[in-house]
């Protein structure tokens, strides 16, 4: 198991690395840079400007010069936000969007896996029709038809919650949170149930019925295993997309999460806010992919021989 750990952690710390590299010059080669939407200045002006922020160096130096600010956790100035740097800016939206991604994805994964068993343990039925409109519903229907069309009855017309906004405390961040939640509810129930209907035909469960032990042991033993091997597989990077990419439900409902930060960062060229939110996004997916790896090996242990 330490073997299987350490490999996963070598490739994890590889792939990292090329991430930070790759974004890096491709920043770079994008046209336009972080002041040339700035009001017309003097060339005085913008060569102080781009010393001060060691844009005038060369683009291997200024690489080095990163991967040494990295080492001592230093992540640089906003060129965007001249009063903050950018672990600043992280700090300051990562509590919401964390807080709500962690609860879509809880709120996902219960929601999900109940509707994808129910209509595995009962196909063709009423349930399992429901189950399959969920799923649709989440596919088809985009995460910006579905906000406004919630906040219009549940906050305008009921007045349950609050349209938007971070005053209301936590019935604040119950809309987002469902709004958020319900097309990975579609994507986990349609995966359960496939995985499940699978499961159920394997010969180790048929083993276990003719043993007479009871459908729900072999249910809760046996099948629950084998179906939430690639239900946890999906878990790691939706969790991670989920904190980092939840732009549009920052948008609607008006929370500072770090989403938002991000699609102004790459709009304004802001190279080093660009750089720590890529940075943090590709740490939390890999993390979680190992993490999820290392359940999945728990579970299955063929896994760990990369069976």
């Amino acid at each position: 198991m330490l073997r299987f750990i350490g490999k996963r952690l070598w490739d994890g710390g590889l792939t990292l690395a090329a991430l930070i590299t790759l974004t890096f010059f491709v920043m770079r080669l994008a046209p336009g840079g972080p002041f040339s939407k700035s009001r017309k200045i003097s060339p005085e002006v913008l060569a102080n400007i781009q010393k001060t922020y060691h844009l005038d160096e060369p683009v291997w130096m200024q690489f080095v010069r990163y991967v040494k600010g990295l080492l001592t956790f230093d992540l640089g100035p906003s060129t965007r936000f001249r009063d903050y740097d950018v672990g600043g800016i992280i700090a300051s939206g990562l509590p919401w969007s964390v807080t709500i991604g962690i609860w879509a994805i809880i709120v996902a994964s219960l929601v999900g896996i109940a509707l994808g068993v129910a209509g595995a343990m009962r196909r063709n039925s009423p349930t399992d029709y429901a189950a399959g409109i969920v799923g649709i519903v989440g596919v088809a229907v985009p995460i910006f038809v579905i906000g406004p069309l919630m906040q219009v009855i549940f906050a305008l017309r009921l007045g349950w919650v609050p349209v938007g906004g971070i005053e209301g405390g936590w019935r604040a961040l119950v809309l987002p949170i469902l709004v958020l939640a319900l097309p990975n509810i579609a994507y986990i129930s349609r995966l359960t149930r496939s995985s499940m209907i699978e499961t159920l035909r394997e010969n180790y469960v048929r083993t276990a019925r003719a043993k007479g032990i009871g459908e729900r042991r072999v249910v809760w033993g046996h099948v629950l295993k084998g179906t939430l091997l690639p239900v946890i597989a999906y878990l790691g990077p939706a969790t991670a997309a989920i904190i980092t990419g939840s732009i549009l439900i920052e948008t609607i409902f008006a929370l500072p999460g770090i989403g938002r930060h991000f699609v102004d960062a790459a709009l304004n060229r802001d190279y080093p806010l660009v750089m720590g939110i890529t940075l943090l996004y590709g740490a939390l997916l890999i993390l979680l992919n190992i993490v999820t790896d290392l359940i999945r090996a728990w579970i299955d242990p063929r896994l760990r021989n990369g069976r």
